[in-house]
């Protein structure tokens, strides 16, 4: 089984202040995680390149596209909203991230890899077809995802977001989009305070309460999950994999583990073995407890390794 390792060192630059959580440290302790688990010299190493504008206005409204290279600033900071902060390297960061999750979907679609996983930041879940938000600028599995039904004449292709938040731009985007199902479980009620009522048939939510640990989260995806996947036969599986519903993150209180991680991606790959030939796009969305998200990703990248 071989594993892509799609980034760029430009992802690390982008820095939104020494006290926002989306920190330049959460791509160095997945990396040293692997390193010090002796996984990375058996991955694939592949350097991002920059999405393009096409690329970009695949998923996003054009003229949210120029605005943000627009005020992509020289200096000092510019505020996108509330949690998202551009400042001189933001702008390079976020095409390389989005760029990462194109080129993954080439290696996996030509078969060069079996399956890849991107280590990009900014985070992308939250961005909206016209809307930065919740640290995101671009949203980069949209991206990707639009790139694969476009460029390889995908009809089915399933987003799985197993991160503590609801990925609410990616539901945006996809809202009425047939050729995806966007299937996400999160803490509900909880930021971004979606409504898992307000839905659409190609739309799965999975909202789990506050301290709902690991046996809850592994039966919503067994009963709901699932059957899903199985009943839409994807071509490829994109996963939106944030780490933030580990029980030592800060952000959320889901109370999963290390082993909740590595039960998702197998059950993720057995699907793809199912459906698809194993194809899988795994894209780092959130995680900022440094230890933990360290601990988790190493968990989900073995298990992609099949090892």
């Amino acid at each position: 089984m071989t594993t892509a390792y799609v980034t760029h060192f430009h992802c690390d630059k982008h820095n939104m202040g020494a006290d926002h959580p989306e920190s330049p440290q959460r791509l160095g302790a997945i990396q040293n995680r692997l390193i010090n688990g002796q996984l990375m010299d058996f991955l694939r190493h592949i350097e991002a390149p920059m999405a393009t504008r096409e690329q970009l206005v695949a998923a996003h409204q054009p003229d949210y596209v120029d605005s943000i290279f627009a005020r992509a600033p020289e200096e000092g900071h510019v505020e996108l909203e509330a949690e998202t902060i551009m400042m001189p390297h933001t702008l390079e960061a976020s095409l390389y991230a989005a760029g990462a999750v194109v080129k993954a979907v080439d290696l996996v679609m030509t078969q060069q890899v079996d399956n890849a996983f991107c280590a990009v930041r900014p985070p992308g879940h939250h961005a909206e077809f016209d809307k930065a938000m919740g640290f995101c600028v671009f949203n980069n599995i949209a991206v990707g995802t639009r790139y694969a039904t476009a460029q390889y004449g995908l009809e089915r292709v399933a987003i799985v977001d197993f991160d503590v938040h609801h990925g609410n731009g990616t539901e945006d985007i996809f809202k009425q989009d047939q050729k995806v199902l966007y299937a996400s479980s999160y803490q509900h009620p909880f930021y971004p305070y979606s409504d898992p009522g307000a839905s659409h048939d190609n739309i799965l939510h999975m909202p789990l309460e506050a301290g709902s640990g690991s046996a809850a989260f592994r039966q919503v995806i067994m009963d709901q999950l699932m059957p899903a996947l199985n009943d839409f036969k994807p071509q490829l599986i994109m996963i939106s994999a944030g780490f933030d519903a580990h029980k030592e993150d800060p952000m959320g209180q889901l109370r999963l583990d290390e082993a909740d991680y590595t039960w998702i991606t197998e059950q993720l790959c057995d699907a793809a073995e199912r459906h698809c030939d194993g194809r899988i796009v795994s894209v780092l969305e959130g995680g900022y407890n440094i230890d933990a998200l360290g601990r988790a990703a190493f968990c989900h990248i073995r298990s992609l390794m099949h090892l």
